[in-house]
């Protein structure tokens, strides 16, 4: 099982699987929900299909992607949770309250909770579990903010930091969040495979690359919850074979964002129910460009990179015209979404810049890093040829995840494909986004693209402490401008088919409640979503 637990591995956390406002996330089910009984019944078992194993289970140590919060979330809870609507809820906190200048937050421990081995949740072990994470060289960087964490009393906790950050709660609804006991602290390694949580199941048995099971926990703190008794992560990396799988019986419920599975089991509404995350909990797909490193240091040649590539056939031709073209980080249905100014398809503007640029410094020419998977490498092909056409020769090499992810922080790529901006609110972005955290090639920087613009960081902050809503609008619409103006991202699509696919048995994805009993998420994540499985039960038939 490998780790990463450098710096790096932040980025990945906040691009690929963190999820913590929006048209916030909805969970739409696409198939008919299957009729059955008149409410949740307790026991069985699931099955559950996965699209790669986890780094391991400590959130304080270990990389956190979409299946590590499947596998790790049933055991392991966060102090806040995020509602149907994007807005961020208490969980294991009772409270989260800022005071008026919003560079405090008190967070007040909800009362008669107990881990699986019998410890007590209090304010002091929240407090080790955020100067822990504070001291991680894994997440340090997105606490940055952070000047001190003080213990008030037994139950509270004071966070102090260096400037106001209104949306300081989403941090806490995901990796940063997630709370476990003094033993998980003081043996980081045995919590990287055995975690211990406050959660509605406890670690029985994990096999790497194979699965992980976990049994109902019979104290917790949710009266009634969970509903089923044991719940199988099996590990399947290959799609076809994952989705051969649930037809066979063999698991009985599956991550996709294939189109061709969310068309084919949608088709099938008597056996199966396909949920759809939609909304700010859906990534973009999209290129990162080295802006420090030529020729991509040109805009000019960003632009006309963005000119050249036809979104409307990329989406018909490998999406099955399932998805939206992307033209910034969030989609239209968010309410953070500003339109205009986004360098459409027009290929004589692309070869006319392209003439421009090579007139003073010769052919234009570089590499794209892509995975070797043959969807990805599908994608990038047909981008390649559309560059062609402009007179922009781009060649391609294959790198596994991780190797394309660390060469992408530490500068080693002009070009690589990348999934990013799931973040329930804007301020997730701020890091991969903002000038102060763009480091020289060589060194790793949480801004991959490095870009520098005074103008598109200057509004990552106004938005990050000003807690008045027109204004963070106002702020969010300047960074969506900045980035179509000198692209460092191209966007090609928004990755809304990531899907949960389930057999008709299978009940509740997507429908669970908060303990304040307001819904909660359904789907977060992308390309491949999880949800909590707290609520989800299985019916006889």
């Amino acid at each position: 099982m490998r780790r990463w637990r450098t710096p790096a591995v932040l980025l990945l956390a906040a691009t690929v699987m963190l999820a913590c406002s929006g048209q916030r996330p909805t969970e739409t089910p696409q198939a008919g929900t299957a009729p059955g009984a008149t409410g949740p019944t307790q026991g069985g078992r699931l099955v559950y299909g996965l699209s790669a194993d986890g780094n391991g289970f400590n959130p304080i140590t270990d990389q956190f992607a979409v299946q590590s919060y499947s596998m790790t979330t049933p055991i392991i809870e966060p102090l806040v949770s995020v509602d149907a609507g994007g807005d961020w809820k208490p969980y294991l906190a009772e409270s989260l309250t800022p005071n008026e200048t919003y560079d405090e937050w008190t967070i007040k421990v909800r009362p008669g909770i107990t881990f699986s081995d019998g410890t007590a949740l209090t304010g002091e072990i929240v407090k080790n579990n955020l100067e822990a994470q504070k001291a991680s060289p894994l997440t340090a960087a997105a606490l940055a903010p952070v000047t001190a964490i003080e213990l008030a009393d037994p139950s509270t906790v004071r966070v102090k930091l260096r400037q106001p950050w209104v949306a300081f709660p989403y941090q806490l609804s995901a990796q940063i969040g997630m709370i476990v006991p003094p033993s998980s602290l003081a043996d980081p390694k045995a919590a990287s495979l055995k975690p211990v949580g406050t959660g509605p199941f406890v670690f029985k048995e994990y096999v790497p690359d194979n699965r992980m099971v976990v049994t109902r926990n019979p104290d917790y703190w949710r009266q009634g919850l969970p509903y089923l008794d044991e719940i199988e992560f099996r590990i399947l990396p290959d799609s076809q074979t994952r989705a051969q799988t649930l037809e066979s019986g063999g698991i009985d419920a599956m991550g996709t964002n294939r189109d061709e599975d969310v068309t084919k089991f949608g088709a099938l509404q008597d056996a199966y129910t396909v949920h759809r995350a939609e909304g700010m909990s859906v990534a973009e797909y999209v290129f990162l460009l080295n802006t420090a490193a030529a020729p991509l240091d040109d805009v000019r040649v960003r632009r006309a990179l963005a000119h050249a590539l036809d979104r409307d056939t990329i989406i018909k031709t490998l999406r099955g015209g399932l998805n939206e073209p992307a033209d910034g980080p969030w989609s239209k249905d968010s309410e953070w979404y500003v339109e205009g100014g986004y360098p459409g398809y027009d290929l004589a503007k692309a070869t006319a810049l392209v003439q421009e640029v090579e007139a003073a410094k010769g052919p234009i020419r570089f590499e794209t890093i892509s995975t070797p998977d043959p969807n990805t490498m599908q994608l990038v092909e047909l981008c390649q040829d559309m560059w062609r056409k402009a007179g922009i020769e781009v060649s391609i090499r294959q790198a596994d995840q991780a190797d394309l992810i660390n060469r992408a922080l530490t500068g080693d790529f002009r070009a690589t494909v990348w999934t990013s901006f799931s973040a329930a609110d804007p301020d997730g972005e701020y890091n991969a986004l903002h000038q102060a955290f763009s480091r020289p090639l060589g060194e790793i920087s949480l801004n991959p693209t490095r870009l520098k613009d005074k103008e598109l960081s200057d509004a990552l902050d106004a938005g990050r402490v000003t807690p008045d809503e027109a204004a963070r609008k106002e702020a969010y619409a300047t960074v969506q401008r900045r980035l179509r103006d000198q692209m460092p991202i191209l966007f090609i699509d928004h990755l809304d088919t990531g899907s949960v696919i389930a057999r008709s048995k299978v009940r509740g994805i997507g429908e669970h409640t908060l303990p304040d009993g307001e819904k909660g998420r359904p789907l977060t994540g992308s390309p491949i979503p999880y949800h909590p499985f707290t609520q989800i039960w299985v019916s006889e038939r």
